[in-house]
């Protein structure tokens, strides 16, 4: 995570001009991405559509799980991880991204 050095709003990562870079949302303050500032993970939420998209692989904190079926292959393994994605007295949801042909998908707890 990267804090705004102006307002100290979380800042979030966006592609400008074939660069990523820290943005502030609030004050729209911007930042490139060096190396030694490694972007790890990537998380937008798209208000058209209401969707979750992640930039990476598997996400940081993810934890490979046995006995959970993929709907796309039926492969029986995959990353899990878990986000508050509603309001803080709903319970949090359960992403999943299979091991094998990497679709993800999500389950309400």
């Amino acid at each position: 995570m990267k804090f705004c050095p102006r307002c100290q709003s979380l800042m979030v990562p966006r592609k400008v001009g074939g660069k990523t870079v820290y943005k502030c949302p609030n004050c729209g303050y911007e930042e490139e991405v060096t190396s030694s500032s490694k972007l790890t993970q990537a998380i937008r939420h798209s208000e058209k559509e209401k969707t979750l998209l992640i930039d990476q692989e598997v996400p940081t904190g993810a934890q490979k799980i046995k006995g959970v079926l993929c709907p796309n292959c039926g492969n029986d393994e995959a990353y899990f991880w878990i986000l508050q994605t509603r309001r803080a007295d709903e319970p949090p949801t359960r992403f999943y991204k299979c091991t094998k042909c990497g679709k993800v998908w999500r389950e309400y707890e």
